[in-house]
């Protein structure tokens, strides 16, 4: 079952998430054949969306998501879905690991 974690992403700024994956008895979980995926939708069915970056930081639990300013600038300001998932080769297995809201805050500054 993946946790729910709603962010806060403001519109025209880079956002960077580091989430620390861990086994059920809470040690690091090993992501050395796995792939990590996580996208944003204005709804669940919606076929538009905006893929983050996903950065396996080590082989240890650690992924970083993220979108460049440019990418946050172009989703309008509300409420959004997201999740992350990750799919291993070895084990063969597809996960998903967080999911929640995000909210898009309207950008005041624009270049």
């Amino acid at each position: 079952m993946a946790t729910v974690s709603n962010i806060v992403i403001d519109q025209g700024t880079t956002f960077s998430l580091d989430i620390n994956l861990t086994n059920d008895d809470g040690s690091a979980k090993d992501l050395t054949n796995y792939t990590v995926a996580s996208q944003m939708r204005k709804a669940y069915e919606a076929s538009a969306a905006t893929k983050f970056t996903c950065v396996k930081v080590n082989a240890s639990g650690k992924v970083t998501i993220s979108l460049t300013a440019t990418q946050t600038s172009a989703v309008k300001a509300g409420r959004y879905v997201y999740d992350v998932e990750i799919t291993g080769t070895s084990p063969v297995e597809t996960l998903r690991v967080l999911e929640g809201l995000v909210t898009v805050t309207p950008e005041v500054t624009k270049a």
